[in-house]
């Protein structure tokens, strides 16, 4: 009975203590990304501006239209990044907010499998964001490889290309983690 008293007392603290284990190990992570993935904005566009100056008006045009095309489908896919993140704080507070439940059975013989699977579950949520800064590390070093001087139309796809692919590795981050720590 102590047990489950002191666990439900204190449920809030060791939640807390969960996600700022978490918390440090994504600020970790975004040191060394932050780091690795500068890119360098102004050699792109004098890269871009050096392209364009050698195209014909044609092959201007399409490169406009194939750029809005882009454009509307990268607004489309930021607004879904934004959606998985924000999908992600919710299930943080709603997960906090039941905490004291599966908390209050982890001391006991039959239910206790709800606690332990609860706190997984738990750890699970907290190294997502880990799992996220490791998506968008490695979408930073995949654009920053791109080449514009090359072929700009196979740089613009390509940027698209790899922010289909962090759109996907974001979604698949929640089973990832989950499956790492076992919670089911």
């Amino acid at each position: 009975m102590w047990v489950a008293v002191y666990l439900v007392s204190n449920t809030f603290t060791i939640v807390m203590a969960v996600f700022d284990v978490g918390q440090h190990v994504v600020n970790a992570a975004g040191g060394v990304i932050n780091a690795d993935a500068a890119i360098s904005v102004d050699s792109m566009l004098e890269q871009m501006k050096t392209a364009m100056e050698s195209m014909e008006i044609g092959e201007l045009v399409i490169l406009a239209l194939e750029t809005l095309l882009v454009s509307f489908c990268m607004k489309i896919m930021s607004v879904l990044i934004t959606v998985l993140l924000y999908g992600r704080m919710i299930e943080i507070y709603l997960y906090t907010s039941v905490a004291p439940i599966p908390f209050a059975t982890m001391s006991n013989r039959e239910w206790g499998q709800v606690g332990n699977n609860y706190l997984r579950g738990l750890l699970a949520l907290g190294f997502q964001g880990f799992f996220m800064m490791v998506c968008v590390g490695i979408y930073a070093v995949l654009v920053a490889t791109i080449e514009i001087s090359d072929n700009m139309h196979s740089a613009l796809f390509g940027v698209a290309a790899y922010t289909v692919i962090l759109c996907f590795t974001l979604m698949k981050t929640g089973n990832l983690s989950k499956s790492i720590f076992n919670a089911h």
